[in-house]
């Protein structure tokens, strides 16, 4: 069941939790998410005045004996939302360790199973080159599930990919309908900011999780080095480069790393999108159960 992702001790602490959707989305019929619509459950939510074409059956007869008005008994709406993850297949994911790459999978993975355990619909999308790939299809119980995350231990991240094109060319991106979550670095030269509002036009709500190595924080090279970019494929690319670090030349890049994740912050606050920046020492508990928690979006 994807051994390398998750395991049974893991799952156990997800039990706990619950993924929350905004209520203003309207989803599927069905599942667990409350929503400010008003529909056929049991749990009562409030009274309004009986119009023409009202239910009868959800008139109060004792109001009417007290009030000599028709009023109507108002329950709550509960549906069933679509929870959909991008994830960033890209070589810069992986590193040399493999332990940003497997953090990133775990995450997606943790919302999976929270939203199948909620009963909700689930999709984990890959993202290679300009194409978002389903990883297994929509998934809607535990049992698919299981098969699904068990494709992520042949999962390969390799080249660069094109956030921008990627989501805004997936066929079915959903429509005020559930959250999407798209993990990344962001280290990209494609417009990912485009897709985000792409995705806001859609009525999703989105959350942005950057995933980044202790290394990339805070570098500790010295001296002459050679600088590989893992997404060029040319040994000749312009982008490798040979170069002596100083202590400036780290200040510079540690004050340009401040700017770029402060851009994001600025960006998702703009337009109400949950933004958190990790890096993959960081226990995974901890970025679900106190700072995803901080969002709102687990509770």
């Amino acid at each position: 069941m994807g051994a390398k992702v998750i395991d049974g001790k893991f799952l156990n602490r997800l039990e706990a939790a619950a993924l929350y959707v905004r209520n203003n989305m309207q989803g599927y019929f069905g599942g667990n998410h409350q929503t400010h619509f008003h529909g056929s459950t049991v749990e009562f939510a409030d009274y309004r005045e009986y119009v023409l074409g009202d239910d009868i059956r959800r008139i109060d007869w004792n109001l009417y004996s007290r009030f000599e008005k028709h009023y109507i008994k108002l329950f709550v709406d509960e549906r069933q939302m679509h929870i959909q993850t991008f994830l960033d297949c890209s070589a810069s994911m992986q590193k040399a360790d493999e332990n940003k790459a497997l953090y990133a999978m775990r995450i997606a993975a943790a919302i999976g199973y929270l939203s199948v355990r909620n009963m909700d619909r689930t999709s984990i999308r890959l993202i290679k080159g300009d194409v978002a790939e389903d990883l297994c299809g929509t998934i809607t119980g535990k049992n698919s599930f299981f098969r699904g995350i068990g494709k992520f231990d042949d999962l390969q991240f390799k080249g660069s990919t094109d956030l921008e094109k990627a989501i805004i060319n997936c066929p079915s991106p959903g429509s005020n309908n559930g959250l999407t979550v798209i993990i990344s670095d962001f280290m990209t030269e494609s417009n990912w900011k485009k897709a985000v509002d792409y995705l806001l036009f859609q009525k999703r709500q989105v959350m942005l999780i950057q995933v980044l190595s202790p290394e990339e924080v805070d570098p500790e090279y010295n001296g002459r080095i050679r600088l590989v970019d893992l997404e060029a494929s040319d040994p000749l690319d312009d982008r490798h480069m040979k170069m002596k670090i100083t202590k400036s030349h780290i200040k510079a890049y540690k004050e340009a790393l401040k700017d770029f994740i402060d851009d994001i912050k600025r960006f998702c606050s703009s337009r109400e999108v949950d933004f958190i920046s990790v890096t993959c020492d960081e226990p995974i508990e901890k970025l679900l159960f106190e700072r995803m928690y901080l969002t709102g979006t687990i509770r």
